[in-house]
Formats: C-alpha cells, sequence, structure tokens
C-alpha cells in the first residue's frame, strides 16, 4: 500500500493523535506530501518509504535512533520529545505528538483506510479463555460458510491459511491490527475475530483505540499483569473499554452488521460491572449452573472431550452438547463462542450446536502428547492462579478415581506481575503430587530467584500438601532437563503437566531468546526414554 501523506494525516487525524499543533499542520506535509509506504515503530524494519513511530521504552527509547530511521529511508517521523530545529532533516516531515504510541492508532488506521469498519469485528477479552474462544468463534463461522479471519496469542489468519503468531504479545501494536484487518479486507472477508487484551485495550497502549468491534465477548477477569495496570480495579477497567467501545462504533458500510451486542460470563463476579460498561444488548453463559441465556446443567469429562446437558433459555427441554476439547474448562468457551455467532448470524443457538463436535481445540491448550510408557502428557499455557484453579481440580477428581498422580512442572515470567509466584506455588502444591519448577521467560531477571519465589508458596502450605525439596518439589531452571526429569518421575496412571509455554515458540532471557517448541520438546524426551 501506499498513500500519500496529505491524504490520511488530514486535521481530523491530527486531533486525534494528538498533534502538538491541530491548527497548523507543518507546511512541509503539503510542500514534501510524501508517498508513504509502510508504518513502522522498529528503526530496523524500516525501508524507504516509511512513516517512523519513535516510542519510548521500557529497555530503549525509539527518538534515539530516529537518525537510523531516516538513513534507512524514513520520510515522516512521529515523536514526542522535543527536536532542535539543527537535528532536523530538510527532506523529512517531523509530527510532534502527545503520545507517539497512543497516535500510532489513529495514523494507523487512517492509513489502511479504517478497515475495521468494512468488517464485523468481535473483540474477546478475560484474564483466561480469550484464544480458545476467538478460535472458537472463527471455526463456527467458518463452519457456516462465512468468511472469516482471526488474530490471538497462539496463531492468525487473514485469508485462508492458519499461521503461527511468531510474537509473544497477545494484542500486537496497532500499526499490525490495522494492517492485519485491511489485509482481511483486501481478501475478501467478512468477519474479524479479535483477542483483545487489557494491554490492547489500555489507553496507555492505545492498540484497538480505533477498531470499530460490533461484538464483545468477556470471558472472566482474576488477577494478572498487575505490574502494568497497577491494580486489579484498573485491570478490570481497561478490560472493559472492549463493551465501551461498543457505544462509539462508526457506521459500517456492510449493511449486514449486526447491532452492537456483548456476551458475558454470568459466573464470573465482575458480570454486572462489564454489562454496566454499554448502553448496548448483553446476553450471558453459565458454566456453573447460573440463570443464564445458555447454561450448563451437568458435565462429563474426559481427555478427550466433553459432554453437557444444556438449558436455553425460553426453552423447556435440555439439549445434549459434545465437543472434543479436553478440559471441562472449555465447555464455557464453547457457549460463549455459540452465543456469540448465534448474534453475528441471527440464528437460535439450537441450530449451531449440531457443530460443536467439529470444533478443534488450540494448540498448546490442554494439548495431548501421545506416548507408550502409560502416564498422560498435557501441554498447556496456564500460567496464573485463577488458570490453575481451572485445570487442577477437575483433574485431581479425575485421577483420584484411577488412584495416579499429577506431576506439575511450571515457572513465572520475569519482570511480570511478581505478586502471583507465591500463590502459584500454593496452588499447584495443593493439587499435585510432584511439583518442578522451571524457567518461564525469566527476562532481566535471574531464573533462580523466580523459582525461589514460587517456592515459598509450595514449602508454606500447610498439611500434608506441603512440599518437600528433593523429594516432591525440584527446582531446574533448564526446562528441557526439568521436562526430563518430570518424565522420570512419572509411573503409569499419572498426569504429567506442563505448564506456561503452551504454543510460545522461545524462551526470553535477560542475554538472549533461544527458540523453544514445548510439544516438540515433550516429543523429543519421550523417544530419548524409548
Amino acid at each position: 500500500m501506499q498513500r500519500r501523506l496529505s491524504e490520511f494525516f488530514t486535521p481530523e487525524t491530527a486531533r486525534k493523535s494528538g498533534y502538538t499543533d491541530e491548527m497548523h499542520l507543518p507546511p512541509e506535509l503539503l510542500t514534501l506530501d510524501p508517498r508513504i509506504t509502510a508504518l513502522e515503530y522498529d528503526s530496523r524494519k524500516v525501508e524507504k518509504g516509511a512513516l517512523y513511530f519513535a516510542l519510548p521504552g521500557l529497555h530503549a527509547d525509539g527518538h534515539q535512533y530516529i537518525d537510523d530511521a531516516i538513513l534507512r529511508g524514513a520520510l515522516v517521523i512521529v515523536h514526542e520529545a522535543e527536536i532542535p530545529l539543527a537535528k532536523k532533516n530538510k527532506g523529512v516531515v517531523y509530527l510532534q505528538v502527545k503520545d507517539s504510541r497512543f497516535a500510532m492508532s489513529p495514523i494507523a488506521a487512517a492509513f489502511y483506510g479504517f478497515p475495521s469498519r468494512r468488517l464485523t469485528v468481535i473483540g474477546v477479552t478475560g484474564t483466561e479463555g480469550k484464544s480458545t474462544t476467538v478460535y472458537l468463534i472463527f471455526q463456527l463461522l467458518r463452519l457456516m460458510g462465512k468468511r472469516a479471519g482471526f488474530f490471538s496469542t497462539v496463531e492468525y489468519c487473514v485469508k485462508d491459511k492458519v499461521c503461527q503468531n511468531p510474537e509473544h504479545q497477545t494484542t500486537p501494536e496497532a500499526s499490525a491490527v490495522q494492517r492485519l484487518l485491511c489485509e482481511m479486507v483486501e481478501n475478501g472477508l467478512e468477519y474479524a475475530v479479535v483477542e483483545a487484551s487489557s494491554h490492547g485495550l489500555s489507553p496507555r497502549t492505545n492498540r484497538l483505540g480505533d477498531v470499530d468491534f460490533d461484538a464483545a465477548v468477556f470471558t472472566n477477569v482474576t488477577h494478572e499483569h498487575l505490574e502494568f495496570h497497577g491494580t486489579w480495579e484498573q485491570y478490570r477497567d481497561d478490560k472493559a473499554n472492549l463493551f465501551r467501545a461498543l457505544d462509539k462504533r462508526h457506521q459500517k458500510h456492510s449493511g449486514n452488521a449486526p447491532a452492537p451486542f456483548g456476551i458475558i460470563n454470568a459466573d464470573d463476579p465482575s458480570a454486572d460491572y462489564f454489562a454496566e460498561a454499554t448502553k448496548q444488548r448483553t446476553r450471558t453463559f453459565s458454566a456453573r449452573g447460573i440463570g443464564a441465556d445458555i447454561s450448563i446443567r451437568s458435565i462429563e469429562s474426559s481427555a478427550w472431550g466433553n459432554w453437557y446437558e444444556t438449558l436455553i433459555a425460553g426453552e423447556n427441554e435440555a439439549i445434549d452438547i459434545r465437543d472434543k476439547l479436553p478440559g471441562a474448562f472449555n465447555a464455557g468457551n464453547v457457549l460463549a463462542a455459540l452465543l456469540t455467532v448465534s448474534g453475528l448470524l441471527r440464528l437460535p443457538v439450537r441450530e449451531l450446536i449440531p457443530l460443536t463436535p467439529r470444533l478443534l481445540p488450540v494448540k498448546g491448550r490442554m494439548t495431548s502428547i501421545k506416548n507408550n510408557f502409560g502416564f498422560e502428557v498435557l501441554v498447556d499455557y496456564a500460567h496464573t492462579p485463577s488458570s490453575f484453579l481451572t485445570i487442577f481440580p477437575p483433574l485431581r477428581d479425575r485421577i483420584n478415581k484411577t488412584g495416579g498422580r499429577i506431576i506439575s512442572l511450571f515457572g513465572s515470567a520475569g519482570e511480570r506481575d511478581t505478586k502471583k509466584r507465591a500463590e502459584q506455588g500454593k496452588i499447584a502444591a495443593e493439587y499435585c503430587d510432584i511439583v518442578i519448577l522451571t524457567d518461564e521467560d525469566p527476562r532481566g531477571e535471574k531464573p533462580m530467584d523466580i523459582l525461589e519465589e514460587i517456592a515459598k508458596g509450595c514449602e508454606a502450605t500447610q498439611g500434608c500438601e506441603t512440599k518437600t525439596r528433593g523429594e516432591n518439589l525440584f527446582l531446574i531452571p533448564d526446562r528441557p532437563q526439568a521436562i526430563r526429569k518430570a518424565f522420570s518421575l512419572a509411573r503409569d496412571g499419572d498426569i504429567v503437566l506442563l505448564l506456561g509455554k503452551g504454543h510460545e515458540n522461545s524462551i526470553i532471557y535477560a542475554d538472549k531468546t533461544i527458540p523453544y517448541d514445548e510439544i516438540a520438546e515433550a516429543e523429543k524426551a519421550l523417544k530419548e526414554m524409548a
């Protein structure tokens, strides 16, 4: 795509991006009016014709790389720090804004022609279940013959092929969000399902600030990302911006777009908070039998899927739903997806239920690794106390019936919420027979320091669950080595849980990032045992 700067950096875009002199656009904008070919915030990726956003960051400031970006061919610089006139290049347009990162969203939306106004866009937010619910909605739309795309923590699809997400970022930066939506429009898609993280919904990043959402889905909200949001209340408030966005939707180009609506988990204590965040209609689902538009009366779960008896509001007879998604917690994600697609297509939920056995799980979400040793191996992305409380209890109930044990392996991310670490250890010690602590993404922290913080929770647990180092608690930073330790301890009938990495393709350390695939590593370790 190529566009003249004057075509998209209009007075309206200038106002929305916080341009510091809204009344007077820079004269060089019109005299030079460069043809822009790309939007970049990483100077190393800049090529001739790019617009470069100088973003302040945690470890580096993009303003330091403006000269490098210009040498590589940047024709426009969006910056927030003052740049002395003497340091400005006469062949470059400089746009000073109040906040470079915030400005990236309105500028990118305008550059790509406001693609979300040409799509029906569904946003999914929550602490857990986002990626799975996004993927289920996408699959249901495809199974109904609709042209749908999506992007999530795990994968993305902008045409026909589903590709792996190479980044450790749930919601990409605003320039990437708008580019992906634009590609969907250019490829003739009708629907876009977007995983909306709290970071992406926060005004501090504004990654989703210029996306026109038609539907908002809320899965749950628990303790997470306090290193960014500061408080749990702010974390919840930022997530609720997805529902507030429903009230700001622009007129859609497509006449098929439904009236905006929300889908809410009635089981979550914050259900009313999210419902009150929008003036639009909301519908509810419940996996605990709470009165909702769709709720589960009973459920049976196995390693290969779930069967549940479901009640639909206004109908007298219960209806059975079967899926092939390991983990009882996935039932709530299925209900959310059914309600969402029902609203989008204006169809009764009952008409969609026959499709549920055809739904596929997300890679790295309760993924079963086959082996011939008699124990079960599951890979999952669970990395928060609440996700532990979601997956551990049903597995504990199941393993108690067979006399096996649960061996869990996990860590905690560096430079992220530290308050959750001891809680992770406490929950694992309560439900698991053996706990192995290992690296997740230590980043700038010392790996062993992180594991020691988790171990405090394991060792502080009162009663028989207290773990003893060297017997049922092991601290092994090297993740491949830790996996081999877990497998060496496993016996026939046990469940080995490899948690925290799931779909991710690397482990981040202070001085390096190493390629890593949890599923491939587990399969390799099992072959070595054989």
